[in-house]
């Protein structure tokens, strides 16, 4: 026999389908039978698994162990190396400076992502188990290309993991982006066009017309300086499709440094000789919330900064780009 206390992150759903988590390798008629024979009870009384459960509900499983063992089915999560940077977190959410060359989620089973990373963070640290993990599993609510660096947002509960997926789905969080790009920009301007993607070379193609398969899509930018050769800028991504950025300015004919995709290879070429650089010079610096209600509105207001990685000051520095630390703000 063993005893199970619904947590928050489990209420709300019905009892069978946490059943079903529960014990996952069990057939639904099994669980079914088992509820109906009285075999599993809900606070100490017999259930037909359609309730909604709350917090602090108590299911009771009168099984052996050797068969809860058997049907539970829990895998050890594999636990990474490495933790994430850190740069906010409180009981439902956190937020995280993602350096470049890493997943914001993995694509194959072997892959270690900013994703695991968390996760092994809020093992260590005893803010999560293996056996949580059968029944909700945390997750970023936000996704950068793996050569993108800054700020990803994770749900830490089921409160945080649904608010914050509302919030970016509904572009209620204003994105800010920092990068370097060829070419002279002096006046800040919003622009906009239709994107493209081909799936098979996970490719975008911007058009300023409406296509069949085309996406509308919006950018903002400002300049923060140039030295008559490549400028700064500071870019505000007000719709969020693939590569937007990346594609956008390449349209415009200022490609950011660094983006053998879609840029200029004998420019991206002197700054990789120069400064080692081997992707795109982009970096998700902040996120703003602004006014917001709901589980997560006492987040409204508050502002996340993510420090320019060292190469991207390094090369602002050797390329005599003006740059504070109060121009990232």
């Amino acid at each position: 026999m063993q005893k199970r206390v619904v947590t928050p992150n489990e209420a709300g759903q019905r009892l069978d389908k946490l059943l079903a988590k529960h014990l996952k390798d069990a057939p639904k008629s099994f669980i079914y039978k088992m509820l109906r024979k009285k075999n599993i009870t809900l606070n100490g009384k017999k259930a037909g698994g359609s309730e909604k459960t709350c917090t602090g509900d108590e299911i009771t499983l009168w099984l052996s162990d050797e068969t809860i063992e058997k049907f539970t089915g829990n895998a050890v999560f594999k636990r990474t190396k490495t933790h994430p940077e850190v740069i906010f977190e409180d009981a439902n959410i956190i937020i995280m400076n993602k350096p470049a060359g890493v997943l914001s989620q993995k694509a194959a089973e072997d892959d270690i992502s900013i994703n695991e990373q968390m996760i092994t963070y809020l093992l260590d640290t005893n803010q999560l188990s293996d056996s949580d993990l059968s029944v909700f599993k945390p997750s970023v609510t936000n996704r950068l290309d793996r050569n993108t660096s800054g700020l990803i947002a994770a749900g830490k509960s089921m409160a945080g993991l649904s608010g914050l997926s509302e919030l970016f789905r509904e572009r209620k969080v204003h994105k800010f982006y920092y990068c370097i790009v060829s070419g002279i920009m002096e006046q800040p301007m919003t622009i906009q066009g239709y994107l493209t993607k081909d799936e098979q070379s996970n490719k975008v193609t911007v058009t300023k017309e409406k296509t069949e398969a085309s996406d509308f899509i919006q950018t903002a930018y400002t300049p923060l300086g140039n030295n008559q050769k490549w400028t700064f800028l500071k870019v505000e991504l007000i719709t969020g499709r693939t590569h937007q950025i990346r594609a956008h300015l390449a349209a415009e004919g200022h490609p950011i440094i660094g983006d053998y995709k879609y840029g200029d290879d004998k420019i991206n070429d002197y700054f990789k000789a120069r400064y080692h650089l081997k992707h795109q010079l982009l970096h998700a610096g902040l996120l703003v919330i602004p006014k917001i209600s709901g589980s997560l509105s006492y987040l409204s207001g508050m502002t996340f900064k993510a420090e320019l990685p060292k190469n991207f000051k390094h090369i602002l520095e050797g390329e005599q780009l003006s740059y504070t630390e109060e121009t990232e703000g």
